[in-house]
């Protein structure tokens, strides 16, 4: 039975649970296993976390994901409690997607979810005009033909091989809403450019945008000038897209966008949380066109300390569009004919007081991570063009603390004002990760005292103390899974990544209903106009809290699933070639390969790994050979051989064909002995019949 984090119960300690509850997953542990817990809780304390296990009983549809619900039963173990799935809840299971194939004659369904262990048959006369190696949706039948379950194909997608299946792919199992109604429709495009009137004409202030290259919206710029009052001060103006001022609460819009949550992003395509009429146009900071706007002028002393803000409802005027590396070639010597004109006057300021307010974030000492992002290019054919190191680029860091700044200003005026908010609350790691942790470290040779005050400094000094050793990204990697999750919440407890008391999210309502929120506040908490927040929204902060905190951990996971199947079609035609990785997971049923060149992750399922049982280490991430003392660690480079790649589910099957322990020996060549293998209540585990991958998710602050 694998190891439930966190420390072993108390004799007469354990919760009360009920044999069966309904359950939400909530997180996932260190070696990516799904924790829950009962989403009723009348109890003293926090309710438990509660490891899910595979049910007996396997359904059609979509694969649980963090913030599903699910009816479990449940068992109490030695080191916790256990739930196995007995019924989702809120699912579609009267649908499936999945690929249209034949074979010998009879038409078959194979489903894209990768945990599902069904296929359908499909009898003549319900192929519903579906084609060889389409994308098909369809509904599972009453009855069996020849002791196989049927389905009818109920639309056509279009063939699994056009550019766009992918990603509609992931729309799909994940249930993200996909173009809009046409009254929202309608409403987007029956909104008309601002007017002055009621705002701060901001015109000839020259506030420039700089996004990514291929950015989608434009919704923040820039401007900053010296302060003539603080020799050494600077002011920067931070100017949001005005969308309070075209999707009002209770409205089309308004339900639309709250009903997504969020933008969802894909690597050939967006699911919008606002029609294009808005996201595109009246709501995106255009170049050399009027548009309305939240601005924030924030005044910093030369110790990079904000000393006060002021917030202004104005009409701007972006005097560019520029890009990361358009401004960062520039401020380096390299300017182009864009960048050359505005090099002195707009983008030299900007650095300089970039440099200012750097040293107030290094006085703040947030959680800073190297943990590498890779970014996948896709072509016109709709494959992918390339893969490649996402570079962080100081004017990347430049434009994210300048919007770090304007969310705490916006925290602080609202919680001046007593005006709720939905707060971007981050807590802290738990005691039982911070063990977990430590435990794990030991287990490599890196000490890591327990008992300090936990702050994110405490893990910078840890994390630039082991920069240069060998171990160095797998701490990086395994700190950043201790963390707990963000979320949006009316209660502040602050942020610790960031290491602040105060932050709401401000600076995006293009893209995150958050925003949106916030921008209400705003407006009523001012006096800005009559389309601020309502009483009626205060009182549902909660729940909007709740709502929109799960519909950002479903687009992850749908962002995460798109990638890995990107990457599967990518390797498709690499099987049998031998590849350099690195263990990445360590579970009861095998290892999870991440591979260096592309970041793929696969699995070598654990009875390919020999003749023997290997037992799951969950202390040191490990599986154990119980004849040969043959150890696989989290973390070990590897040399393995792609047996297979399906696009279809994004599932990479590998066999291990080179392995280079890294943990430490004694002398005499076996492991210290805290290291040895450890007694373990877990039985060897055969793989699912499609692979499970793992993948963290981006950084979202």
């Amino acid at each position: 039975m694998p190891r439930i984090p966190g420390r072993k119960p108390k004799p007469g300690k354990t919760p009360a649970l009920p044999a069966t509850a309904v359950l939400e997953i909530v997180a996932r542990d260190i070696d990516g296993e799904f924790l829950a817990r009962p989403v009723k809780w009348d109890a003293p304390g926090d309710p438990p976390r509660i490891l899910v296990l595979p049910g007996k009983e396997q359904d059609s549809g979509p694969a649980l994901g963090i913030g599903d619900r699910f009816l479990g039963r449940i068992q109490i173990v030695a080191d916790g409690a256990v739930a196995r799935l007995v019924k989702r809840l809120g699912q579609p299971v009267h649908r499936v997607l999945g690929q249209y194939t034949r074979e010998q004659g009879v038409g078959r369904i194979t489903p894209t979810d990768r945990k599902s262990r069904l296929s359908f048959v499909v009898a003549r006369g319900d192929e519903g005009g579906a084609k060889i190696d389409d994308l098909v949706i369809a509904t599972p039948l009453a009855g069996r033909l020849d002791g196989q379950v049927r389905a009818r194909v109920i639309e056509v997608v279009g063939p699994l091989a056009a550019p766009g299946a992918i990603s509609l792919i992931s729309i799909y199992t994940h249930g993200i809403p996909d173009g809009f109604p046409d009254e929202a429709i309608a409403e987007a495009e029956a909104a008309r450019p601002p007017t002055l009137k009621g705002r701060t004409d901001l015109r000839k202030l020259p506030l420039v945008t700089i996004d990514p290259d291929d950015a989608r919206d434009h919704d923040d710029a820039v401007h900053a000038e010296p302060d003539p009052a603080v020799p050494g001060g600077w002011i920067v103006t931070v100017a949001i897209a005005d969308v309070a001022a075209y999707v009002t609460a209770g409205s089309v819009l308004d339900r639309e966008a709250y009903l997504r949550g969020n933008s969802t992003y894909f690597p050939d395509r967006v699911a919008p949380m606002l029609p294009e009429a808005l996201s595109a146009d009246l709501c995106s900071l255009r170049e050399a066109e009027n548009r309305a706007c939240l601005a924030v002028r924030m005044h910093f002393d030369p110790t990079g300390r904000k000393t006060k803000h002021v917030f202004l409802r104005g009409l701007m005027r972006s005097a560019a569009r520029l890009t990361y590396s358009q401004v960062q070639n520039a401020i380096e010597g390299r300017p182009d004919e864009k960048t050359q004109p505005l090099l002195d006057s707009l983008i030299k300021p900007l650095y300089a007081a970039y440099a200012v307010m750097l040293r107030g974030r290094e006085a703040r000492d947030p959680l800073d991570l190297d943990v590498p992002e890779r970014r996948v290019r896709i072509g016109a054919d709709g494959k992918i063009a390339s893969i490649e190191l996402r570079r962080t680029l100081p004017s990347m860091q430049l434009i994210e603390e300048m919007m770090i700044q304007a969310n705490v200003a916006a925290a602080e005026t609202l919680e001046q004002h007593r005006v709720p908010t939905l707060y971007r609350i981050h807590d802290e790691p738990s005691r039982e990760k911070i063990e977990s942790l430590a435990d794990f470290l030991d287990t490599i040779g890196v000490p890591f005292a327990l008992g300090q005050k936990l702050v994110p400094g405490l893990f910078n000094r840890f994390l630039k103390a082991q920069k240069d050793g060998p171990f160095a990204p797998l701490i990086n990697e395994i700190v950043l899974r201790s963390q707990s999750q963000a979320l949006y919440n009316p209660d502040n407890i602050g942020h610790f990544g960031l290491h602040l008391t105060k932050y709401a999210h401000f600076t995006s309502p293009i893209r995150r209903y958050a925003d949106l929120v916030v921008h209400r506040g705003l407006i009523r908490a001012l006096g800005f106009g009559k389309d601020g927040l309502k009483d009626s929204e205060i009182h549902a902060l909660a729940q909007i809290g709740e709502t929109i905190s799960a519909h950002e951990r479903r687009s992850m996971a749908a962002e995460r699933e798109a990638v890995d199947r990107y990457l599967a079609a990518f390797m498709s035609d690499r099987i049998g070639l031998v590849l350099d990785g690195r263990i990445s997971g360590v579970t009861a049923f095998g290892l999870f390969i991440r591979l260096a060149e592309t970041g793929a992750d696969g699995l070598v399922p654990i009875r390919s790994l020999g003749n023997e049982f290997f037992r799951h280490d969950e202390t040191r991430h490990a599986l154990v050979g119980t004849r040969s003392g043959d150890t696989y660690s989290l973390g070990d480079p590897v040399k393995v051989k792609l047996l297979e790649a399906a696009p279809l589910t994004g599932g990479l099957r590998f066999s291990i064909e080179e392995h280079e322990p890294m943990r430490p020996v004694a002398r005499d060549g076996r492991p210290p002995k805290d290291l040895r293998s450890r007694p373990s209540k877990g039985k060897r585990h055969g793989p699912p019949k499609v692979p499970r991958e793992k993948r963290r998710g981006k950084r979202r602050r």
